[in-house]
């Protein structure tokens, strides 16, 4: 499998070997080229949805999700998207239907209702994630076909937070 991190048209391809209870990274190709990397190993954690990553003997948790065929990592601060391509995968493209919570967090505010009409690019709720403000957009103009979270609740990384029809 190959993987594109976030806006690039690199492609990158991992091979894995395992120890215990870790997977370690053996190689690390880019557009077919090998790369040098850093020692680097992964390892479930007790917490649902967080691994631990070490890298050069420094161990880090990370925060995932999985939505469609992409992976939403937390590290250092960071949130990396990383889209797998595989024959047969999900298109995971802007025409979804559903806007997803970019990463855990608190809704703030709610400015849309259900059969109201949207624009492209108009916001439809605020969130607060990570001490910072997180502005959800229509990716697409439609009618807004349910809105799933009130002010004040909590979200998970990857809930569809509102649908949005023709």
């Amino acid at each position: 499998m190959e993987w594109v991190i976030g806006d690039s048209n690199e492609r990158y391809s991992a091979k894995f070997s395992n120890s215990e209870e870790s997977l370690i990274l053996s190689s690390l190709s880019i557009d077919g080229v090998e790369q040098s990397h850093s020692k680097m190993s992964f390892r479930r954690d007790s917490q649902p949805g967080r691994i631990l990553v070490e890298i050069n003997g420094q161990a880090k948790f990370a925060l995932v999700a999985k939505v469609a065929d992409s992976w939403w990592i937390h590290l250092d601060g960071r949130i990396h998207v990383v889209h797998g391509h595989e024959p047969g995968s999900a298109d995971n493209s802007l025409g979804e239907s559903g806007m997803t919570a970019p990463m855990p967090g608190v809704i703030l505010d709610v400015m849309v209702k259900e059969g109201q009409r949207v624009r492209e690019g108009q916001t439809l709720l605020v969130m607060e994630a990570m001490k910072m403000e997180h502005r959800i957009l229509a990716s697409k103009p439609g009618e807004i076909i349910s809105v799933n979270f009130n002010k004040g609740e909590r979200v998970d990384m990857g809930v569809t937070l509102v649908e949005i029809g023709e």
